[in-house]
């Protein structure tokens, strides 16, 4: 079984920053790309960033020069840092992992339990 457990969200005033963490536990090979996403009420579910085990960084035009996703394989972590935040970024936010849970089996992917960032103007 495989978790991913996110922290880091929060208030915060338009303009400011917040960083947000994710990690995996649990039994596993190797988890290949991790990234996040984030819904607000009332619309779809959205790519806000993800990164692969090695290779190109993927943002949505919206975070693009603000956001930067990064991870750590070491400690299974993924984390995204938020800068300059504005109102529109207020939405929940969650990691997912695609992950290999063993050797002879399709990776697949794992969602984190949501974290709300609110933005204030």
């Amino acid at each position: 079984q495989v978790q991913l457990v996110g922290s880091g969200g929060g208030l915060v005033q338009a303009g400011g920053s917040l960083r947000l963490s994710c990690a995996a536990s649990g039994s596993f090979v190797s988890i290949n790309t991790m990234g996040w996403y984030r819904q607000a009420p009332g619309k779809q579910r959205e790519l806000v960033a993800t990164i692969p085990r090695g290779g190109t960084t993927n943002y949505a035009d919206s975070v693009k020069g603000r956001f930067t996703v990064s991870r750590d394989n070491a400690k299974n972590t993924v984390y995204l840092q938020m800068n300059s935040l504005k109102p529109e970024d207020t939405s929940v936010y969650s990691c997912y992992a695609d992950v290999q849970t063993s050797l002879i089996t399709r990776s697949r992917g794992f969602w984190g339990q949501g974290t709300q960032v609110t933005v204030s103007s």
